[in-house]
């Protein structure tokens, strides 16, 4: 008798030009089983080999798409048909449409659904379509500020050691200046804190030097604001463990993203890394720019 394992598949899709092949290809480099361009239809048999292959593929990606036409339109009903008895997860990559745009310039390609209408008109109407299933998907990587190698380095911080039952967290600090990250959970506001860009010893640094985070940290303001952000989040991780959300994106913001939302998000991560359960990863999606 073959002895049947449940499995988990990941469904990575999302905005054409937005990473798909770069995130197949570093699931692969994991050790998962990707299969590109995947119709929908295909998901559950897909699934049930891989339930009856034992070690043969233990971990299952579908890369799913518009290339896929008329079959792409069934995906909703999918992935519904399939969550009734298996465990899936939705990975939604996304961009901007300047993004999209210097990239699909860039490889001198037109997009899947131009037709006869402009770059722009397709990533619309591409946009228009994928508005559901991006609004039901368990995690978006907004791939905007990413090259390959860093969104490549992303998927290994979410994806390496997937069957850990902890909660992935990614602080991310940003400047407001530059827009709010699209993929963030949660927001927090580090603007109430005094700006180093005003000291003029300290406007050359960054949140990652010691005066500059001995100057926002050691305020009393500041301990309290993590400590009370900490103890709120702890239960909200707990409970995206258990509702099976296994990636959570909270951003810090200050005008910049320089001084001020670098120690706090620094600041933050160490914490959060003390939670049961929790992994936790820093970036800086601002630090650098003029």
């Amino acid at each position: 008798m073959i002895d049947i394992t449940p499995r988990e598949m990941l469904v990575v899709t999302g905005m054409s030009g937005a990473g798909r092949s770069t995130v197949g290809n570093a699931l692969e480099d994991l050790g998962w089983y990707v299969v590109d361009n995947l119709p929908p239809q295909m998901l559950r048999p897909m699934v049930e080999l891989s339930e009856h292959s034992g070690d043969a593929i233990p971990k299952v990606a579908a890369i799913v798409d518009v290339r896929g036409g008329k079959l792409f339109a069934d995906v909703q009903a999918a992935l519904e048909s399939l969550r009734d008895n298996a465990s899936v997860r939705v990975l939604f990559l996304d961009a901007t449409d300047a993004a999209l745009v210097r990239r699909f310039e860039q490889v001198r390609r037109p997009h899947p659904l131009q037709g006869d209408g402009t770059l722009l008109d397709g990533i619309a109407l591409e946009r228009s379509r994928m508005a559901e299933l991006r609004s039901q998907s368990d995690i978006v990587i907004d791939t905007s500020d990413l090259n390959i190698h860093q969104l490549a380095t992303a998927v290994a911080e979410q994806f390496s050691d997937d069957a850990s039952n902890s909660t992935r967290v990614t602080v991310m600090s940003f400047g407001f200046k530059y827009g709010l990250p699209s993929d963030a959970d949660m927001v927090a506001d580090a603007r109430f804190l005094p700006n180093p860009f005003w000291v003029p010893e300290l406007r050359p640094q960054s949140g990652l030097d010691e005066q500059v985070r001995d100057y926002l940290l050691d305020r009393d303001d500041a301990e309290e604001f993590i400590a009370a952000y900490v103890a709120a989040l702890t239960p909200v991780l707990d409970g995206y463990r258990r509702e099976n959300k296994r990636h959570a994106t909270i951003a810090v913001g200050c005008t910049g993203g320089k001084h001020r939302s670098v120690a706090v998000a620094e600041e933050l991560g160490r914490r959060l890394r003390d939670l049961p359960s929790v992994t936790v990863n820093v970036r800086h999606r601002d630090l650098g720019r003029e």
